[in-house]
């Protein structure tokens, strides 16, 4: 009998190595290679980590998702859809093992999404996703096994992610879900990070386009006061934002008084000393601010008196001004160092404060006026005051008097017109009146507190 045909022995379990072997070999081996599916996979998501965060350009990132989600689930295949702004759903990018069924499985997933229209959240996500696992069944064919995970950026659904197999035996494990799931995850975040760097991009340009916004704003207001004979002027504007709604200027009312190769106006004539406040602050005040400059200036030179100018630029702006449903508060007046006389009229601003250096008492410069825009026919008064030396008067904007402590308590008018009796008694010129009256605000709403509204001085004394 041959040996192959001997029958076997029974033998001792210590004698017969051979059967013991062959278990251990096989068990190591499928640990062995359970480590090392293990650390492909670890190794696909690190790459995956890594690109996430070196990429600064999303379509590429996006090339590799079906490929880490085919390698990363042993799948034939994976596909990445997203929506468009329309709510139609878009093959973003598919891998497929087989090059030469890419072709036609590609066309099918085309054909199978151009079918769907969908607003993301309008649905639970179950319902989209089963919508789309009828449309590729139908077109791929029942031989295809498919399953797919939902991308979520901040809960709001923006498209899904398929792995696909023709493997029988395929099965959607719950190790294959989490894994898919990871991958779609980081989809997520590079989705969410990509628009946060479009985000970043529009602000740092908006920021520049403020900062020149800013830049010719702070060109158009004086860059210093002008020199008149027998009064000495002190200005500053603390605009809010970067670009501001108040205004104040320095017009010469006649074209001689602008001497060339000067930096400041100097001159006899009569001097137009004006503030005021668009409601509002930002950009769109600011526009309307420069628009009104120009329109001003030009209104100075006609040579009317400071109720007639108020009107005609009433006028001018009511159209404009009511398009963009805003209003300007403006004070208007001329100043004559030739009789010192201080000619004006308002359009609803805070009225200018009158220190009397012979009484030391406060009174006020107001006249009845409507707002700038409010009603096209709205008529101005006009009002004449004599000033006497060492008299002081201080024009100013509300974002002084409203500028508010962290209690919500107000500075208020009462406590401005206190401050300005006490800066005119003890202070050395305009300069130091205004520097202590910004202090004495600053000083109310907090060192580090930030003001809510533009503050504006200007302060003209009689020498």
């Amino acid at each position: 009998m041959p040996v192959s045909q001997l029958p076997s022995q029974p033998t001792d379990n210590n004698s017969s190595p051979a059967t013991d072997v062959t278990p251990v070999v096989a068990l190591k081996e499928l640990v062995a290679r359970l480590h090392r599916e293990q650390n492909k996979i670890q190794d696909l998501l690190s790459s995956l980590g890594f690109a996430l965060r070196s990429f600064n350009n999303l379509n590429q990132f996006l090339e590799l998702i079906p490929l880490m989600a085919t390698r990363v689930t042993d799948a034939d295949g994976s596909a990445l859809f997203l929506y468009k702004p329309n709510g139609q759903v878009r093959l973003e990018q598919l891998h497929w093992q087989d090059s030469h069924q890419r072709k036609n499985i590609r066309k099918a997933l085309e054909i199978a999404t151009s079918q769907i229209t969908l607003v993301p959240n309008t649905a639970p996500i179950a319902n989209a996703t089963g919508i789309l696992d009828d449309q590729m069944h139908r077109y791929l064919g029942p031989d295809v096994q498919i399953f797919g995970t939902a991308i979520l950026v901040k809960h709001t659904e923006r498209g899904w992610l398929y792995v696909l197999s023709r493997d029988p035996e395929y099965t959607w494990t719950e190790t294959r879900q989490k894994l898919v799931r990871l991958v779609a995850d980081q989809t997520a975040v590079a989705i969410e990070n990509d628009e946060l760097a479009v985000e970043l991009r529009k602000k740092e340009r908006l920021d520049q386009e403020l900062e020149i916004g800013a830049e010719i704003q702070r060109r158009l207001l004086p860059r210093q006061c002008p020199t008149i004979p027998g009064a000495v002027l002190a200005a500053r504007c603390k605009p809010a934002n970067r670009v501001g709604g108040d205004y104040y200027d320095f017009i010469a009312t006649n074209n001689n008084q602008i001497q060339p190769n000067t930096r400041g106006g100097t001159g006899n004539g009569r001097w137009g000393l004006v503030i005021g406040d668009v409601m509002g602050k930002g950009v769109p005040a600011g526009l309307i601010m420069t628009m009104m400059r120009g329109m001003l200036r030009g209104e100075v030179l006609h040579g009317n008196s400071p109720a007639r100018i108020l009107q005609n630029l009433n006028r001018v702006m009511y159209a404009d001004l009511e398009n963009s449903h805003r209003f300007v508060t403006l004070f208007y007046s001329e100043y004559n160092p030739q009789n010192r006389t201080l000619s004006y009229s308002n359009a609803a601003h805070n009225p200018p404060l009158w220190w009397h250096a012979a009484t030391k008492s406060v009174s006020r410069l107001d006249t009845l006026g409507m707002l700038i825009g409010l009603d096209a026919n709205s008529q101005y008064e006009d009002a004449q005051v004599q000033l006497e030396p060492g008299d002081t008067i201080i024009y100013y904007t509300d974002g002084l008097t409203d500028a508010a402590a962290a209690s919500g308590d107000r500075f208020d008018e009462e406590n401005f017109i206190a401050d300005f009796n006490t800066a005119c008694k003890y202070c050395n010129g305009p300069q130091e009146i205004v520097d202590y009256l910004f202090d004495q605000v600053q000083k109310f709403i907090g060192a580090e507190k930030q003001n809510t509204d533009d503050m504006t001085l200007v302060v003209l004394q009689i020498l």
